[in-house]
């Protein structure tokens, strides 16, 4: 019987699982934007940028997760009214700021300084030389460090299901509603589909980072 349930609900899981990975990818993305903006600032820029830059990944590394959900829905969302997928996606986003503005500003400060010497010597400007010698060597160091970030975003979208955003955890709360119970048996079911996608997202990514290797560098991250 709960088998059976289980097969017919299936369908939205799957949805619930699509919306969760839809808030991944966007947040994700936020979080890329953003962080790799502060981590530029944060090595290159004036001391007020990077003071703005420190200040800010202490803010958002120390709250909690749904504390922040909770901020920006019932919050700033009286101000601005957003819907929870919105709200979620900058709340998570902007925590996933702080994280990868880290990851970056070390990838970059693993640039050896030789090679930005001689970059400048040979008449690239400062720009130039970050744009061209700096970045393309610092996000190929970081896609190990980044594998972590995808693995605690990927957990940390269960969370939203607290502002509304049908997730997958959301849709399991529902199924557990409709079968009265069987609780165990629903979130197993839930846990191995985290667990199958979190897993597939680190193979790709230590795919990637086999074929980006910069010969010589070991820049794997710890896996999470």
């Amino acid at each position: 019987m709960v088998f059976d349930t289980l097969v017919a609900e299936f369908p939205f899981l799957l949805r619930g699982l699509w919306i969760g990975l839809q808030l991944l990818a966007a947040l994700l993305t936020l979080g890329f934007v953003l962080g790799l903006t502060l981590s530029v600032m944060s090595v290159y820029g004036h001391w007020t940028l990077r003071l703005f830059t420190l200040l800010f990944e202490r803010v958002f590394r120390g709250i909690p997760e749904i504390v922040l959900l909770l901020l920006f829905f019932y919050g700033i969302g009286e101000l601005i009214p957003m819907s929870p997928f919105i709200a979620a996606v900058i709340a998570l986003g902007l925590r996933s700021t702080a994280y990868q503005a880290q990851i970056f500003r070390g990838a970059m400060q693993s640039v050896d300084d030789g090679e930005v010497m001689a970059a400048r010597a040979l008449g690239l400007s400062r720009l130039a030389t970050i744009r061209h010698i700096v970045l393309p060597q610092a996000l190929r160091r970081s896609i190990g460090p980044w594998t972590n970030e995808y693995s605690s975003e990927l957990k940390a979208t269960s969370l939203a299901y607290v502002i509304g955003v049908v997730e997958l955890t959301r849709q399991a709360s529902y199924i557990v509603s409709n079968l009265q119970g069987n609780t165990l048996t629903v979130f197993a079911v839930v846990a191995a589909m985290y667990f199958v996608v979190n897993r597939l997202g680190n193979a790709g990514l230590y795919a990637l980072e086999r074929k980006m290797a910069i010969p010589g560098f070991e820049g794997r991250g710890r896996e999470t």
